[in-house]
């Protein structure tokens, strides 16, 4: 894995997400279950995996998430908000 590819951890983690960054390489996930509810935030999409992966907590956590940099998620996921919003997602373009 190449360095630095794990710091949206961090904002996955304020948003609540029990994680645990052992190294640059490494993250332990501690799932809770519903125990921990994540929050919404204003975040910015590094890359296509981690924009991803910041749009699925988005949609998992309770109130209204900014996603900035969409075109990133864009490059490897074409309409994916129109896809979602299909099978019940509330995700809308600014």
């Amino acid at each position: 894995m190449f360095e630095s590819r794990l710091f949206f951890v961090d904002k996955l983690i304020d948003m609540g997400a029990q994680i645990i960054l052992c190294d640059p390489h490494r993250a332990t996930v501690i799932g809770l279950g519903k125990r921990f509810k994540l929050r919404s935030s204003h975040m910015t999409s590094p890359d296509i995996r981690a924009g991803i992966a910041l749009l699925i907590a988005a949609m998992s956590a309770e109130g209204i998430s900014h996603i900035h940099n969409i075109e990133q998620i864009d490059r490897g996921y074409q309409d994916i908000d129109k896809r979602l919003n299909r099978i019940g997602a509330h995700i809308t373009r600014l």
